[in-house]
């Protein structure tokens, strides 16, 4: 099925069961059947329905994607965990009422390396960080 990093229709947080079946299919390059995921998921000991029904749940909420193959269902997430991530942020930063202390906050709390990242990424935005050597 290839990457997925299209965005999410509606991010919520996931419940600790949904996030536990959604490591899982993160985890791997290949849709799942149910007995798959259910065999990943060592240390919780639940029933085959169980699985299914959260699997089902996820698929509908837009969050995993299910395929037919034969009798079975296969399930992959619908976007990486980076963009489950990237959402649920930006989520956040929706409802606070003051995006600018929100983002300064959140720049003071991350560690130096995480900092050089986030420079990183807005000089490339900026075109800073793409190609020509020596302008600027």
């Amino acid at each position: 099925m290839g990457l997925r990093t299209g965005t999410l229709t509606t991010v919520n947080r996931l419940g600790a069961l949904e996030r536990a079946i959604m490591d899982v299919l993160w985890e791997t390059e290949v849709p799942l059947t149910v007995r798959e995921v259910s065999a990943r998921l060592t240390e919780r000991n639940l029933a085959h329905t169980t699985v299914m029904t959260v699997l089902d749940r996820l698929a509908k909420k837009g969050f995993a994607k299910r395929q037919r193959d034969g009798r079975a269902w296969r399930y992959c997430p619908a976007a990486t965990r980076e963009t489950y991530v990237t959402e649920l942020m930006l989520t956040a930063l929706n409802q606070t009422g003051d995006r600018t202390a929100a983002l300064t906050r959140f720049a003071q709390s991350v560690s130096g390396v995480e900092a050089d990242v986030l420079r990183d990424a807005l000089e490339v935005l900026e075109g800073d960080g793409g190609g020509d050597e020596g302008s600027g």
